[in-house]
């Protein structure tokens, strides 16, 4: 059998994170709980998972920029899936905005620093900002988790070959 490559270890990673993510929603009601760090550890794991099967493959060079090719190729998967996720997930639940704005508008009126009008208009500010911002907080952050999961394992799996060959 050939050997999954890291854009499928991706894939199926990417997918395994939506449905987890998915699951976590129906049942919890909402993302702000600790069970959402099961996806974060189903994205390592997948990024792992690529490495660490390439650094037991035939065309390890044991270069830096090979092994983070091969995490770049699984992560960037994973991120376009997550983005796409967030996106329509987002569009198909608009009520998430108005929760936020309720959330952001009883905060504002709690600390007691702005008036009434500046609230209004800090809240009407969030809720049209409010699908950009998670999208382009979900494609910074999975970026840069992937490039530091990956970076840091390259760096490990490296120096573990040069002990070996010794």
């Amino acid at each position: 059998m050939k050997p999954l490559t890291a854009t499928i270890k991706g894939l199926i990673s990417g997918v395994i994170m939506i449905l987890v993510s998915i699951i976590i929603y129906y049942t919890k009601g909402n993302f702000q709980n600790n069970l959402q760090y099961i996806t974060y550890t189903i994205y390592v794991a997948g990024i792992l998972w690529t490495l660490i099967e390439y650094s037991k493959s035939a065309g390890n060079t044991n270069k830096f920029g090979a092994y983070f090719s091969q995490g770049f190729k699984c992560f960037i998967v994973v991120t376009l899936l997550m983005v796409i996720f967030t996106f329509v997930f987002l569009i198909t639940q608009p009520q998430l905005k108005d929760e936020m704005a309720v959330i952001y508008k009883t905060e504002l009126v709690k600390n007691g620093n702005y008036t009434l009008p500046e609230i209004e208009e800090r809240v009407k500010l969030a809720k049209k900002s409010f699908l950009p911002s998670l999208v382009m907080g979900a494609v910074f952050g999975y970026l840069v988790i992937g490039a530091m999961v990956t970076a840091i394992t390259s760096g490990f799996l490296i120096q573990k070959n040069k002990r070996v060959a010794q």
